[in-house]
């Protein structure tokens, strides 16, 4: 079992006068920033009363501003952009000045696991009280926008009717948990690791042990061999390994993340079976509350930790402070042998019965779509669905003579089973129509760049991942993409202002991870977007060698051919 957590009143280390990083286990508990004195001040899950009996009565005008810009986030709220504002006062506005006066809402799918009787109720609360809005996240949730304060304890009742939740969706928190869509049905799968996702949840999730940590902290737990949950930049990630003595489990990884300085996390060379993944779990993000740094912001995520650190101290601490026990040397994961990992298409269970994965555009879907799926889902399935880390989704459960009505049914909802390259491998986050940190506009520019490149390269057909991203904060993992666009302000022809990106070329997530080139000055306007990507792809496919990915070749094309 993991430590006991820290206590500020009784440390285990002497106080030193020295602030450092505000590590607590160095016992360094004075806050050093506003953000770790509103925790101190209260913890973000006690927000929840007032929501409930104070604010969602008396309205948005009555919300205290330390919990409307920090304690709310425990519950998945976030203000939304208010309508109009350019992304050129992004970063020149006060935050009271960007602030809407609606929210919003991420709801929380661990393991990316849902029923049709959740999925209904998500669409119904979509129409009721979000103005029609849902997107599939890069992280399996879901996403609401126009949510009015007075709505959510409401919202909040539906949800948890049907075992949903918004608990700890944001914030200094343990967030969703990710797990592979298919787990526990695909026929190649090497460990089912539902149970740990589980257990975790349980003993984590609204626990006021670990709902005080520096930053967010992200997880993912896959016993897929197509690495299918982007474990590489997660702060901590078990991924399914058969070692030679012991069997199936898990390799251990931390330390991963992106943002505005990526990392690729780190393997600890520890293999872990199932029944210990919950423990090894509690301390490594036990050791990020205690270890990590609460001084400056930017510089609080465990990446930071395990960079000072290295993997070798980390496993150290790990073992001797928190486990009290030592961890068992194992094998690295294999390369995947599919290039996609995302699960769409049709695949045969182990079962015998089948999972149709389909991709929306950009993740964007609606709350009436939302319910039709559900609907289709019940018709053609068990009642059993899967979101993924790819803004994506799949259907479980599907008898073999039913599957051509299942995808009939979804073509019509223009939810395609067998997508374009475009289709399936074009994310974007939610951009400056709701997001108050974006500059540029994202999901519409993403939806129009696919229809353009199917028109213009239709013999197109090679595995490309064009990640769309409002700034620089990377929530559509643009470091990661084959072509990743970093939404900023650009000069055009006429040395005007526009929207545009900085563009990275050549990111990759599972075979050969690592981070995009950039080429010097490359930047494109949105309205010139299409051009260029069209151009880079056009010699991509003339100047590749036989098998050779765009990773690749563009790890090694010239700036003038990138350009």
């Amino acid at each position: 079992m993991a430590a006991t957590p820290q206590n500020p009143a009784t440390p285990r280390r002497k106080v030193s006068r020295h602030r450092g990083e505000g590590q607590w286990a160095v016992g360094h508990f004075t806050p050093l920033n506003g953000n770790e004195q509103f925790k101190k001040d209260d913890d973000g899950l006690n927000v929840r009363t007032r929501i409930e009996t104070i604010y969602s009565k008396r309205g948005f005008d009555s919300i205290d501003p330390n919990d409307l810009r920090g304690r709310m986030r425990w519950w998945g709220l976030y203000t939304q952009r208010k309508p109009g504002i350019d992304g050129g006062k992004t970063a020149i506005l006060e935050p009271e000045e960007l602030d809407d006066t609606y929210f919003m809402l991420r709801v929380r799918i661990d393991g990316g696991r849902l029923t049709t009787r959740q999925l209904r109720t998500v669409g119904e609360i979509s129409q009721e009280f979000a103005r029609g809005t849902a997107d599939i996240t890069d992280r399996q949730n879901v996403q609401y926008h126009w949510i009015r304060i007075e709505d959510v304890p409401e919202i909040w009742n539906r949800l948890e009717a049907v075992g949903l939740s918004t608990t700890e969706a944001c914030g200094d928190t343990p967030r969703v948990i990710l797990g592979s869509p298919v787990a526990g049905i695909a026929e190649d799968e090497i460990i089912d690791g539902t149970p740990a996702v589980d257990e975790i949840h349980r003993r984590v999730i609204g626990n006021p042990a670990f709902s005080n940590l520096p930053r967010k902290f992200k997880t993912a737990i896959s016993g897929s061999p197509l690495l299918d949950v982007a474990h590489e930049i997660n702060d901590v990630a078990f991924v399914g390994v058969v070692h030679p003595e012991h069997g199936p489990g898990f390799d251990l990884w931390v330390g991963g993340g992106l943002s505005t300085n990526p990392k690729i996390g780190q393997r600890l060379g520890a293999w872990v079976p199932l029944d210990e993944v919950p423990d090894v779990y509690e301390g490594v993000i036990s050791i990020f509350r205690d270890y990590g740094y609460r001084r400056l912001r930017t510089r609080a995520r465990l990446k930071f930790l395990v960079a000072d650190w290295g993997a070798e101290k980390f496993r150290e601490v790990l073992e001797e402070e928190y486990l009290r026990r030592k961890l068992i040397d194992g094998p690295a994961p294999a390369q995947p042998l599919e290039r996609w990992r995302d699960h769409v298409g049709v695949h045969r269970q182990k079962d015998g019965r089948f999972y149709v994965g389909f991709a929306p555009r950009v993740g964007r879907v609606d709350g009436a779509t939302l319910t039709k799926i559900a609907e289709l889902a019940e018709a053609h399935g068990s009642g059993r669905l899967r979101t993924t880390v790819e803004q994506k989704m799949i259907v479980l459960d599907v008898e073999e003579n039913r599957i051509d009505s299942l995808v009939e049914g979804l073509e019509a909802l223009d939810l395609t089973v067998h997508p374009s390259p475009f289709r399936r491998g074009t994310m974007a986050c939610t951009g400056i129509e709701y997001c108050k940190l974006a500059i540029v506009e994202t999901k519409a520019r993403g939806s129009a760049l696919i229809d353009e490149l199917e028109r213009r390269i239709p013999d197109f057909d090679e595995p490309i991942t064009i990640n769309i991203n409002g700034c620089p904060n990377a929530c559509a993992r643009i470091q990661v993409a084959d072509i990743g666009l970093k939404g900023q302000l650009v000069l055009n022809d006429k040395g005007e202002q526009v929207e545009g990106f900085q563009v990275h070329l050549g990111g990759a997530l599972g075979l050969e991870a690592g981070f995009g080139r950039k080429v010097r000055g490359l930047k494109v306007t949105s309205e010139e977007l299409a051009d260029y990507v069209e151009r880079v792809l056009k010699r991509f496919q003339a100047e590749r060698e036989e098998g050779e990915r765009f990773a690749t070749w563009a790890a090694r094309a010239s700036e003038e051919a990138l350009s």
